[in-house]
């Protein structure tokens, strides 16, 4: 075989050879196509596999950590959290309406098949700039991706996170989470086993769409890139809507061995997947797979990454049963082969055998990289670079309505309003506060969840922005009165080939699995994303963490705005954040640089669980994370609806006000209820600062008693508000 047919699959000659001694001879075109798609680093994990064994990956909670579909989370009353994020950055990146839509059905399949309803969505995006390039292009059209497919299966988009930066210009990032519940009874697996037992394809006919999707999310994006819009696989949520109510009636009724959603490297790895997690063979004849599309060939049709497909595996005398049901909800089922004992992959058309791998070849023998590791030049040099003596480049009104104004800071009402996050009447806190809140039916129980991460952490310092971003999530679930469970993890970086890319991924995990590890939040599963890379740039190093938590009682939920006057309004933590890696920096000084600040885990893990303390108690009315902007823009967002005279006593007005620190947050509570508070604090050793009181129709800030700042709401709501509107609609 010519080295360029699996050089333009994406193998390397070395693979080539390891295939050759695996198979003990020299594989066919249709072999190797299927080994480059599960030695792809989308299928394999090949570089990420030795640093992600470092992840805590057990605890109490946990039913089902990585290695399935989705991980769960018992929440208990023999209920279950499922869980799952992904990604789907260069299908979007080519063509964002469909790319993010599919990206949300894969990730929707991947929560059902584990035998869960999905309950809701999360999207976790990453853009240039709105005034650069096909940006406003991109964003619009995965917001629309996201909202027509989530709005027409019916399942709501109930919270996420976007930001702006330039280096996501040529390569965005979209993430999609999905959660659902289930019993316990009703966890289904993706297993094939019981020889003889059929393997059936379900759902929608394979077409040419999608074709080596996984090898495309493989490499960097390039000017060629454009042209592998066939990688690009086209969605149907109305299908999906029949397949998963299929889907979850076959799990419930106990009739499957095992399901698998055809995802990434559609039939190849959800078979040899099954097969692998059953010590297993799978025999299938390629001329049985319903198609769409004339004259396929069993390369395309192993390939062929069409969405709205599962292969189920039925128990034994049960295939009949299975075909009714599917029939029922207007879908095909498709007995396409058998469970074998031989641990073989086999496949056949018309009767002639046209591939047979070894089914361990294909996942436990894929290549493992321990890639060199190099610190960046740039690392030292910003960290080492003083931000002392750095004074307010303006007034402090106009600062504050710039950070305001900021995409990445403003109100994401232009995005959000496109989803329909009510749908299913469960949803108990909406989009816009720091985390959305499910009511599980049937129970008093609620379920928090969220995406976070600050890129630009993660860049300046890679283990503390690691760390930074599981520490947002557990503020954000926290600020909801939900105790954080577990995570899952969508990991962005760039080229791992290049040492100093890889050093940022080593470490970012490391950070995330140390965070992890002190806040009880064990990792349950997730995807990671490499080459994210166009020309010249990659993006910002992005460890997205998807974060569910607790809520013992629904009624005892927190929501993050301040809606009456008289309320007393605390600060938990730190009085001054730090210029370092700040959204005012950035905007002010043209600088992301700056050594950030040393990280106390276990102190941040003392408030959380304090916070939720004084919540049970039923001490608090409102509760808000300081982010990006720092305090006056937290304090902004409380009190869009009631203004409030806040003080503080600090050395630096500029970090008071504008510094960041993950770690702090603002508590409001009643006056009866204040005195409490403080003895509290006090008794438990907590940084706990008395800000002021909500009042008026102004947000009034002193610091070291001159006040600088005295703002209406109607000024600076509008401008928070209509940020992201008024970019979307110039110029159209």
């Amino acid at each position: 075989m010519e080295p360029k047919v699996w050089r333009e699959m994406g193998l390397t000659d070395e693979e080539y050879l390891k295939i050759k001694k695996l198979m003990g001879r020299e594989p066919n075109f249709l072999e190797v196509g299927i080994f480059s798609v599960m030695w792809s680093e989308h299928c394999s994990y090949k570089t990420s596999k030795p640093v992600l064994k470092k992840f805590p990956t057990e605890g109490p909670q946990v039913l089902q950590g990585p290695g399935e579909n989705a991980g769960i989370v018992d929440i208990g009353d023999n209920l279950a959290v499922v869980f799952k994020m992904e990604s789907h950055n260069h299908p979007s990146a080519i063509e964002p309406y469909q790319g993010a839509a599919t990206g949300v059905g894969g990730i929707l399949r991947d929560v059902f098949t584990m035998g869960a309803r999905p309950a809701a969505v999360l999207d976790a995006l990453r853009f240039g700039p709105l005034e650069e390039g096909n940006n406003k292009y991109l964003l619009s059209g995965v917001v629309g991706g996201i909202g027509g497919y989530g709005n027409s299966i019916g399942i709501p988009t109930v919270g996420g996170d976007v930001y702006f930066h330039p280096c996501y210009s040529g390569n965005p990032l979209v993430n999609a989470m999905a959660v659902g519940f289930l019993e316990h009874r009703h966890i289904a697996k993706g297993i094939a086993s019981g020889v003889g037992n059929p393997v059936m394809v379900v759902g929608a006919r394979t077409g040419r769409d999608g074709i080596h999707g996984a090898t495309f999310a493989s490499v960097e994006l390039s000017e060629e890139s454009e042209s592998k819009r066939s990688a690009v696989q086209v969605g149907d949520p109305f299908m999906e809507k029949l397949l998963m109510e299929a889907c979850l009636e076959l799990i419930q009724a106990d009739a499957l061995v095992g399901i698998q959603d055809m995802g990434a490297a559609g039939l190849t790895s959800s078979s040899s997947e099954m097969a692998g997690r059953g010590n297993s063979g799978i025999e299938m004849d390629l001329s049985l797979v319903p198609r769409r599309e004339t004259g396929m060939t069993p390369y395309e049709i192993m390939l062929s990454e069409s969405q709205e497909r599962m292969l189920v595996v039925p128990k034994a005398g049960r295939e009949k049963e299975v075909e009714e049901v599917l029939t029922r909800w207007g879908l095909e089922a498709t007995v396409v082969g058998r469970v074998t004992d031989d641990g073989m992959l086999r496949l056949l058309e018309e009767g002639k055998v046209v591939a047979e791998i070894p089914v361990k070849a294909l996942t436990d023998e894929a290549p493992v990289y321990h890639r060199p590791s190099q610190e960046p030049a740039y690392y030292q040099e910003a960290k080492n670079i003083s931000l002392e003596g750095f004074a307010l480049k303006d007034s402090v009104e106009k600062v504050f309505l710039a950070l305001l104004g900021n995409p990445t800071i403003a109100s994401k009402e232009w995005v959000y309003r496109q989803y329909d996050h009510q749908v299913g009447t469960n949803t108990a806190v909406v989009p816009g506060s720091d985390a959305g809140v499910l009511r599980v039916r049937g129970t008093k129980k609620g379920i928090a969840m969220t995406t976070d991460c600050n890129s630009r952490y993660v860049y300046l310092d890679p283990y503390i922005g690691g760390a930074l971003a599981v520490v947002e999530a557990a503020q954000n679930i926290a600020c909801t009165g939900a105790r954080p469970l577990a995570i899952t993890d969508c990991l962005n970086f760039g080229n791992p080939e290049k040492p100093e890319i890889f050093w940022q991924f080593e470490q970012a995990c490391a950070g995330v699995a140390e965070a992890c590890r002190v806040l009880g939040t064990p990792v349950t599963g997730g995807n990671v994303s490499l080459y994210n890379e166009t020309p010249g740039l990659a993006v910002f190093p992005t460890p997205m963490i998807g974060m569910v938590g607790l809520l013992d009682d629904i009624n005892q939920v927190l929501g993050n705005q301040i809606k009456t006057g008289g309320e007393s309004i605390y600060l938990l933590g730190e009085l001054e954040g730090e210029l370092a890696g700040s959204e005012y920096l950035a905007m002010f000084e043209n600088m992301e640089a700056g050594a950030l600040p040393e990280l106390d885990l276990t102190k941040i893990k003392e408030r959380i669980d304090f916070l939720l303390a004084l919540n049970k108690a039923g001490l608090l009315t409102a509760a808000h994370d300081i982010s990006e902007g720092g305090l006056a823009v937290a304090l902004a967002e409380m009190t869009v609806t009631c203004g409030a005279k806040v003080s503080v006593d600090a050395k630096d007005r500029l970090r008071a006000l504008f510094g960041e620190r993950l770690g702090r947050i603002i508590l409001a509570a009643s006056q009866e209820s204040a005195a409490r508070i403080e003895i509290l604090a006090a008794q438990s050793g907590m940084p706990l600062h008395y800000l002021g009181i909500s009042c008026g129709e102004s947000l009034t800030v002193q610091v070291n008693g001159s006040i600088c700042l005295d703002i209406s709401l109607n000024q600076y709501r509008p401008v928070f508000e209509r940020a992201i509107r008024n970019i979307m609609n110039s110029g159209q």
